[in-house]
């Protein structure tokens, strides 16, 4: 069994746990499946805007696409989540990232 089928099998038992499915999203993303890690990401953005570590790797999805706007989006939105945490060694993170970003 691979560890995409195992993260599934996870999901099952417990459909709405974040850390399995932003496990799975990055599995894609580690399998260079980026259409899928990006649906995946992006549904757990969706049903947990919270889980900011969703957001960097989001971006970085869509930077792997070069959708530099798209990514962009996404890590504004990931700083303001990030900071409504009071989570700013994120925030920071997701700033870095955004001004590599436009730098490229």
């Amino acid at each position: 069994m691979t560890r995409l089928e195992k993260l599934h099998e996870f999901l099952k038992a417990d459909p709405n746990d974040s850390f399995t499915r932003y496990a799975i999203g990055l599995e894609y993303r580690a399998i260079n499946d980026i259409p899928k890690a990006i649906e995946t990401l992006e549904s757990l953005v969706i049903s947990d805007p919270g889980y900011v570590a969703t957001y960097y790797q989001l971006a970085d999805c869509y930077r792997r696409l070069k959708e530099k706007e798209k990514a962009k989006t996404i890590y504004q939105k990931g700083i303001i989540q990030a900071r409504a945490a009071n989570d700013l060694h994120s925030a920071g993170e997701l700033e870095m990232a955004m001004d590599e970003l436009e730098d490229e």
